[in-house]
């Protein structure tokens, strides 16, 4: 295969390390350089399965022999480094030997009628990610975070989301008013009123709206909501945490639409 020709690079102090750790290790980095970092096997064949092009692939130079289907073709660029370097750009504790760089998608608009999650500040990493893998999983095409919830294409999350990135639909930095745009049901959840899940005839398709960790969700989503629902906890916990809670929603919604 003509693969691009390899950039070997030794220095941190080269200008593109130092983009290249920004991107891989500052939460924002992305939005100002309209591009992506992905590490490690896992997330690369998911991007590769959805037809992906990565712009960059960056290999230790222990690895390159080995990694023929992670070269690039031209003109793609394939970046070798020394495993040291690989260290230094990582934000992982046990640094991957590749990772891709790609270009960060145009924000989509919002589609009104398709099943949708909506992130009301939710602002740790690891449940935004893990809310995205779940809805990815349960056939929610779309999810639109209002301001104040962590950043979608940060490593952290794009960690968390384990390639679930690239089957969704994601819109980020909305505000309450722009889902007047939906034309499906919204739901929230609450910890004391509304129907029980277990006992609803959940919507198909609609919108569950999962709120930030300490404040659940804002007033105004809550006043736009169609319905609230409560989950069932016989154990007297007094939450759930909010991935949780959304696995347990959105698997509910599914399962209730593939009922005969």
């Amino acid at each position: 295969m003509n693969f691009a020709p390899p950039l070997r690079i030794t220095s941190r102090d080269n200008p593109l390390i130092k983009d290249l750790k920004r991107l891989a290790q500052d939460s924002g980095a992305y939005r100002k350089q309209g591009r992506v970092w992905i590490e490690g096997d896992h997330l690369c064949r998911a991007a590769h399965e959805r037809g992906i092009s990565p712009a960059m692939a960056v290999i230790t130079e222990s690895f390159w022999s080995a990694a023929e289907s992670y070269r690039l073709q031209s003109p793609g660029k394939n970046i070798v480094i020394d495993q040291a370097l690989m260290a230094h750009l990582s934000g992982l504790e046990s640094p991957a030997p590749m990772a891709y760089v790609v270009n960060l998608p145009a924000q989509p608009i919002l589609q009104p009628d398709v099943p949708t999650i909506v992130l009301d500040r939710v602002q740790d990493a690891g449940n935004v990610g893990s809310i995205l893998r779940s809805a990815a999983a349960f056939g929610f095409a779309q999810v639109a975070a209002i301001k104040g919830t962590a950043l979608l294409w940060s490593p952290k999350v794009l960690r968390s989301g384990m390639g679930a990135h690239f089957a969704l639909s994601l819109i980020e930095g909305i505000e309450p008013e722009d889902l007047a745009g939906l034309s499906v049901p919204m739901l929230v959840t609450s910890s004391h009123e509304g129907d029980y899940l277990h006992r609803s005839q959940l919507p198909w398709p609609c919108a569950w709206v999962m709120g930030h960790e300490g404040q659940g969700v804002g007033a105004e989503l809550a006043a736009r909501a169609d319905r609230s629902v409560r989950i069932a906890q016989p154990g007297g916990e007094e939450s759930l945490n909010v991935a949780a809670a959304a696995a347990i929603c959105m698997h509910a919604s599914a399962a209730s639409h593939q009922r005969p």
